[in-house]
């Protein structure tokens, strides 16, 4: 079996061989470990998530061993390490991304760099909102986990946060004739851009590859009207009626962004942000044009890798 090749049946056979009956007390020790070494401060974040503060000085992302903080990132779906000394250059982000799997290569290599750009031809590089969605939806396989270092922070006041949706409690806490609803409706999604030109079909309601728990597969339509958004992809929605649709839309985002589900992160230069793919949508809030927002971003591939199962072409 190639990695080129894996279902989400496989992912799921695959991640219980890997947790075997003498791992869970090896793993849980070792989380332990993290959350009450004392140079670190631990505290949730709200809604979800969970936040590693440095208390010295001199303290590197790489010193947090891995396997725990992957462990973290499956319980909570978000980690945060603040005030860490970080990575100098995109080549030692990518290297440190490798402990954590395989990283998934684009025609520019691992990183990308998340700077706005002057003449945009994608609203990924302008300054705009960008409406949730998931991560490797156009491409051949599904990155378990995004890895965001902010090199340069957009300023307090200028915007710019990366949004996250907790589609498991969304899907817990809304009424299920609500759920059975959005149940109904699957999205075809086609994007054309410089990396891919591409079609994916996904229901909005579908399953974790690895456990099973319900998760949301959604690419937000752009608002109405909206001209100065860069690229709009083509999205279309069926299974229900046009005005079922519509309140499904409605329905939908509300429950994405309800502040129960819904985190909004600030960033701060220095952040690092490792957030779960397979449970989280992901956006961003608009920022000032010009504001020296810059992140980079690497995705990294379960073990074994998820062939995208809604990949058409």
């Amino acid at each position: 079996m190639t990695a080129e090749h894996v279902t989400a049946e496989h992912v799921a056979a695959e991640h219980d061989a890997q947790t075997a009956p003498t791992a869970p007390a090896d793993a849980a020790s070792a989380v332990d470990d993290v959350l009450t070494d004392l140079r670190y401060a631990v505290a949730p974040i709200e809604p979800f998530g969970l936040a590693i503060q440095a208390l010295e000085p001199g303290l590197h992302v790489r010193d947090l061993p891995v396997a725990p903080l992957r462990s973290l990132v499956r319980e909570h779906h978000l980690v945060l390490l603040r005030d860490f000394d970080s990575f100098d250059g995109p080549d030692e982000l990518s290297a440190y991304c490798e402990r954590w799997g395989e990283p998934s290569v684009w025609p520019f290599g691992t990183v990308l760099e998340l700077v706005e750009q002057e003449k945009p031809q994608d609203h990924i590089f302008d300054s705009s909102y960008m409406p949730m969605h998931w991560d490797g939806m156009y491409r051949e396989q599904i990155p378990e986990f995004q890895v965001f270092q902010c090199v340069n922070a957009p300023g307090a006041e200028n915007g710019g946060e990366t949004t996250f949706s907790h589609t498991t409690a969304v899907l817990e806490r809304t009424d299920p004739r609500t759920v059975a609803q959005w149940s109904q409706v699957t999205g075809t999604y086609h994007r054309a851009m410089e990396f891919y030109n591409s079609v994916t079909v996904s229901p909005i309601v579908t399953t974790h590859p690895v456990h099973g728990a319900p998760v949301i597969r959604y690419n937000e339509p752009t608002a109405a009207g909206d001209a100065g958004f860069v690229n709009h992809p083509d999205l279309q929605f069926t299974g229900l009626p046009d005005d079922g649709i519509a309140e499904m839309h409605r329905s939908l985002r509300a429950a994405l962004y309800d502040p129960a589900h819904f985190y909004a992160h600030s960033w701060r230069t220095g952040d690092v942000v490792f957030a779960d793919n397979y449970t989280l949508l992901h956006g961003r809030n608009a920022f000032t044009s010009g504001a020296p927002r810059h992140l980079r971003r690497v995705q990294v591939l379960g073990t074994p890798a998820l062939d995208n199962p809604g990949l058409v072409r």
